[in-house]
């Protein structure tokens, strides 16, 4: 079992971990694991297979000084714990370029997973991550697609519970 991850609630769902059919050592605690990470990990080491509990207690970021998401591509929060909570332990998501992460209600949100279009209509939420969208991103909210050239990144605010949108393109 997975432990719980506020900020991404669902990392197998997400792929940010892959089960494995043979355990493997996690570099980080030495134990077997067969969930591994396989999300992005800034580290001047080259690090991989670090098991979920590894990044749940923040030993994988403090044994190889590293993030799991870029601190400075995320939006503003007042509270530094939460952003330690983020970069240190939680695990990432891949994008087609830089990776952000969106808050609201002064909190990180919960990332769902890559979107499109056709999921945002499925999902009911398309209307209301409109209203957070520029302009030129709402023209071309039709030419996302999950998967595609063009894809959403989708999260949910832990308080509120409002669905937000980062657009990625390749």
């Amino acid at each position: 079992m997975l432990p719980h991850f506020r900020y991404h609630p669902d990392p197998l769902a997400t792929e940010a971990f892959q089960e494995l059919g043979e355990p493997v050592r996690c570099p980080c605690c030495g134990e077997e694991t067969s969930v591994v990470y396989r999300g992005p990990f800034y580290t001047i080491d080259e690090v991989n297979g670090l098991c979920p509990d590894c990044i749940a207690s923040g030993a994988a970021a403090e044994k190889f000084d590293g993030e799991f998401q870029d601190s400075e591509s995320v939006d503003e929060v007042s509270d530094p714990a939460k952003l330690d909570e983020l970069v240190h332990r939680t695990p990432g998501y891949c994008g087609w370029q830089q990776e952000y992460w969106r808050a609201h209600c002064d909190d990180f949100c919960a990332f769902l997973g890559a979107v499109g279009y056709k999921e945002l209509l499925e999902l009911g939420v398309l209307a209301e991550v409109l209203e957070d969208l520029e302009d030129w991103q709402r023209e071309g909210i039709q030419e996302l697609e999950k998967n595609g050239g063009a894809q959403g990144y989708l999260f949910r605010c832990l308080h509120c519970g409002r669905h937000l949108l980062q657009i990625d393109y390749d």
